[in-house]
């Protein structure tokens, strides 16, 4: 896989979402560590009322990512698993959903020590094989979940004709982009309905902050995630946000990094007699390789 340097996407890590602050004209977004919001008159607000529900250093990172991912809006929430429980309260009593078998075991956990008590049920399945994930579908399936590169042995699912399947069946793509970021893959543009990430991995990158982030891209799914982020309260604190913002500003530098130091490492271990097997997509005995140089961009 070769590095895609984009000096646009670079900009927009840097300053998507972000204005500089109207009281001081501060570049760094600040971290508005309140509660609550002074009220001209009852009801009568500059647009803040509760930090449940509205926090302007959250709205910046949820405005940031979106952007990055290339998606409509964001929704930040106070972990991984919690964003993906958000996305999984789109579905109701009865619902099926198809993921990908080698998805992260919190995911699965959820999934199937939690969200089977409602009534929902999962099928899982290599979504590597389209044609294996389309004998998953039923007629109640409602989501087809996808994870790549899957953590931890990195199988890979090809997310245009994964789009595509899932949009013949009238169901939602979602895909956890997590061990990806965006600097490598941007499900959306490949036809992801939703993206989800834990920011605490490589959109935060500094192993201080625990949080997660929707991006969703339809009407419904946007009027939804905002009531059921307020609703359920599982918000990512202003501290977490102002150092997921902080994280993403270094994101292209990172992943750069990143990529070249883990194709040495993987090229390294590729060759060493007492290596039996590297998973890791740039390289070329890698099953999913010309794949990953098609969808993904990095070493």
């Amino acid at each position: 896989m070769k590095l895609k340097s984009s000096a646009r996407f670079d900009t927009i890590c840097l300053h998507a979402g972000q204005e500089p602050d109207p009281s001081t004209g501060a570049i760094i977004t600040p971290i508005y560590q309140t509660s609550t919001y002074v009220q001209d008159s009852l009801g009568v607000h500059k647009g803040f009322e509760y930090a449940r529900t509205q926090n302007p250093t959250r709205f910046a990172v949820e405005r940031n990512i979106a952007a990055i991912e290339e998606g409509r809006a964001g929704f930040a929430f106070a972990s991984g698993m919690a964003a993906i429980n958000a996305i999984l309260s789109l579905l109701k009593s009865g619902d099926h959903v198809v993921v990908s078998d080698n998805v992260y075991g919190g995911t699965f956990r959820l999934f199937d020590r939690v969200l089977t008590r409602y009534q929902l049920s999962f099928s899982y399945v290599d979504t590597g094989d389209l044609e294996a994930t389309a004998r998953a579908f039923t007629p109640a399936t409602r989501i087809l979940f996808v994870e790549t590169p899957s953590n931890p042995v990195m199988r890979l699912t090809d997310l245009r004709l994964a789009a595509d399947l899932a949009h013949r069946h009238h169901v939602k793509l979602v895909v956890d982009n997590t061990f990806a970021s965006p600097y490598i893959q941007r499900p959306i543009a490949l036809g992801a309905d939703l993206v989800t990430h834990s920011t605490t991995k490589y959109l935060n990158g500094h192993s201080d902050s625990v949080g997660g982030i929707v991006v969703a891209t339809s009407d419904d799914d946007i009027e939804w995630l905002k009531f059921m982020q307020n609703a359920a309260g599982a918000i990512l604190s202003p501290f977490d946000s102002w150092l997921v913002l902080r994280g993403t500003k270094t994101l292209p530098l990172r992943m750069k990094q990143h990529s070249a130091t883990g194709f040495e490492l993987a090229r390294f271990l590729d060759d060493h007699p007492k290596v039996r097997h590297v998973y890791y997509p740039g390289l070329p005995s890698h099953p999913g390789h010309e794949l990953a140089k098609k969808q993904m961009s990095g070493s």
